[in-house]
């Protein structure tokens, strides 16, 4: 790699290994940490938000910033830095980042044992030392987020290796030690080491933890005894930990498209194995759905044995926000346009809410590319299509409101809008889609959304789908009723009709009935190829 940058301990950059003079400004030198960390592009506006949040020139500021950043990353011939009007990237093809290094050895299943006790060592370093900017709350819970999700990552490398076979009984017992040390309310990590002194002989030592680890559970309410010992021998095997969702994400590539009309899509894919492109929905960005309480756990399920695609409709996310055409064709053209941009022969395409519509036409238009058709939460026929005077005038309501409203934790918008896409939300979730739909689009383009959504009929399509189809629905959605996904089943031809046990038209990842939506699209796969 001609340039490196070194995360753990302080920030450095290294070009063709000779160190670089990094910028004074420390809003500078977090602005390349984050860039070169999450690799994938931001909005400028949220860059702003994220390091200048104060009333002068946040704009002119992080032009000055990436222009010191310039002179840093990029090379004669070699532009890594990419800046349009609307967004910020910064190119890791061959860019090496010491954390994205050793959360892709961590994921090797077959690491040598000596490696992983490297790794171990190399996250003791703290991330980004020194570059903290308490004044920019969002950056410094972003950086607190991230050491956190590190020491966590660390806690499970000493796990393996407090397990690890190929290293003695005194090796694994220090490791267990250093484990319960970073993790001291973890109770396997009590119990193992409890195993291991026990095994050892370790009377002394043994009976002094057992006590004192029984007060620390005990105080904290953990329900635990140091009685119960044996299952742990089950543990000490070869190393078999599997792919985890940060690991996933370091993975992930985000690209861009062109449409037909020359706007630019994003679309991001991770993983492997068959193929499955989720179409487009309203609500989606590339940069944070990854960590949403919403959908975040379904990606991270499908993208375990799947190659995962996944877009922002254009207007929303990190596809262009100034666009003439929102439109229902323009979604199907854009569809095609990431399958076209992603060369697949052949793929599942999962529909969610409007998507549904979109990916209906789609299989409808081209069924030799679609293998399996899955629609969640969707509907054939918007709120226009057939609606009663009351129906229209309240739909219009809610788009009165949102031109207003949109992203401004107003508490009467919040629970108008967000209390129908997920009931039984708690109110940090609520906060967290309050947030979140601030980030995904304009207030004139969530307007905009509202009204094509109203206006959608692919009713006549549905008889026409040949594909294998699977139509799932919470049974107690709000939003869609549960009878619209039966019709939908019904209509098509040999479709399969399940019912999640559930009053979310979008589900929380921490529903038993996420995991059901996971497994059942998994076993449709499967089963119908």
């Amino acid at each position: 790699m001609s340039l490196s940058i070194t995360m753990l301990g302080e920030l450095a950059v290294f070009n063709h290994g000779q160190p670089v003079t990094l910028p004074t400004s420390k809003r500078t030198r977090a602005l390349l940490a984050y860039l070169a960390f999450t690799k994938r592009p931001h909005r400028r506006d949220r860059l702003c938000e994220l390091f200048w949040e104060v009333p002068d020139d946040p704009r002119g500021a992080l032009r000055w910033s990436l222009s010191k950043m310039r002179r840093l990353v990029n090379s004669p011939g070699v532009e890594r830095l990419v800046a349009d009007r609307e967004r910020v990237a910064l190119t890791a093809l061959d860019i090496e980042v010491d954390i994205h290094s050793l959360i892709c050895q961590k994921a090797e299943l077959d690491l040598p044992v000596e490696k992983l006790k490297t790794v171990a060592r190399q996250l003791a370093e703290p991330f980004l030392e020194g570059i903290d900017l308490p004044n920019q709350p969002l950056f410094q819970h972003w950086l607190t987020s991230e050491r956190h999700e590190i020491n966590r990552m660390r806690s499970k490398v000493q796990e393996r290796l407090s397990h690890h076979t190929a290293l003695t009984l005194p090796e694994r017992l220090n490791w267990t030690k250093s484990w319960l040390e970073l993790e001291p309310f973890n109770t396997h990590a009590a119990t193992s080491l409890l195993s291991k002194l026990e095994q050892l002989g370790h009377n002394a030592e043994l009976n002094h933890l057992s006590q004192e680890l029984g007060n620390r559970f005990r105080t904290a309410g953990i329900s635990w005894s140091a009685k119960t010992r044996s299952e742990d021998l089950k543990q000490d095997v070869k190393d078999d930990t599997p792919v985890e969702g940060r690991d996933l994400l370091a993975r992930q590539k985000v690209q861009f498209c062109t449409a037909r009309d020359g706007v630019r899509i994003a679309y991001a894919s991770v993983g492997q194995g068959q193929p499955i492109i989720k179409a487009a929905n309203w609500l989606s960005h590339l940069e944070h759905d990854w960590d949403a309480p919403i959908w975040s756990p379904l990606f991270r399920d499908l993208a375990l044995d799947h190659h995962f695609i996944r877009y922002d409709e254009r207007g929303n996310g990190l596809s262009d926000w100034d666009v003439k055409d929102i439109s229902f064709e323009a979604f199907v053209s854009d569809l095609e346009t990431v399958v076209e941009a992603n060369q697949l022969e052949k793929f599942a395409l999962l529909g969610i809410s409007q998507g549904a519509g979109v990916s209906i036409e789609y299989a409808v238009r081209h069924p030799e590319r679609v293998s399996h058709l899955i629609l969640f939460g969707g509907y054939a026929a918007g709120w226009r299509v057939g609606a009663t005077e009351a129906v229209v005038k309240e739909r219009e309501a809610i788009m009165t409101l949102t031109a207003s409203g949109w992203g401004q934790g107003n508490p009467a918008y919040r629970q108008i809008f967000s209390s129908t896409f997920m009931p039984s939300a708690s109110p940090d979730e609520l906060n967290w889609f309050n947030e979140f739909q601030r980030l995904t689009t304009s207030p004139d383009n969530a307007v905009r959304f509202l009204s094509v959504f109203g206006d959608i009929d692919v009713r006549a399509q549905l008889s026409k789908i040949t594909v294998p189809t699977l139509v799932i629905h919470s049974l107690g959605d709000q939003r869609i009723p549960v009878k619209t996904g039966r019709d939908i089943a019904a209509t098509i031809p040999n479709a399969e009709f399940v019912g999640l046990e559930s009053d979310g038209h979008l589900l929380l990842g921490r529903e038993g009935a996420s995991r059901v939506f996971v497994e059942t699209v998994r076993s449709f796969i499967s089963r119908t190829r």
